[in-house]
């Protein structure tokens, strides 16, 4: 029965939306897949949207699939680049990959409103400020 399946817990992996400079030197914001594992993770996959209300109307974002491939261990690969009117939304990472031939799944989800300048902190790795979710 599909209850007796229990999935494995995902554990060292992480995802951060982070605030750098562009090539103009402008501030944008950048979602990363961080593996702080000391191996490898394989056929790494990330879907993302956004939902939520603003101003009382229901709204969502397209459904994004970024494949990353293989993200070395103790590293980050970019997902996706968000603009800040995303923020008003809660932003969704679902996360799948492969690990010694086991496939993993976890979604990460970034509240509406929760990436403010006050929530911002040194991104492991990265060494930026962002906000992460593990």
């Amino acid at each position: 029965m599909k209850s007796d399946i229990i999935p494995p817990k995902v554990e060292d992996i992480a995802v951060a939306i982070v605030q750098e400079k562009n090539e103009l030197n402008e501030n944008q914001w950048t979602a990363y897949l961080l593996n702080l594992k000391d191996k490898n993770i394989e056929g790494v996959l990330v879907s993302t949207k956004g939902y939520g209300e603003i101003k009382g109307e229901k709204k969502k974002t397209a459904l994004f699939r970024h494949f990353l491939d293989v993200v070395e261990r103790k590293s980050f690969k970019k997902i996706e680049s968000l603009t800040e009117d995303l923020f008003a939304l809660s932003n969704e990472f679902w996360v799948s990959f492969f690990l010694d031939k086991q496939l993993f799944d976890k979604k990460y989800i970034f509240l509406a409103e929760s990436i403010q300048e006050e929530n911002l902190r040194t991104i492991p790795i990265i060494e930026k400020k962002g906000v992460l979710i593990k």
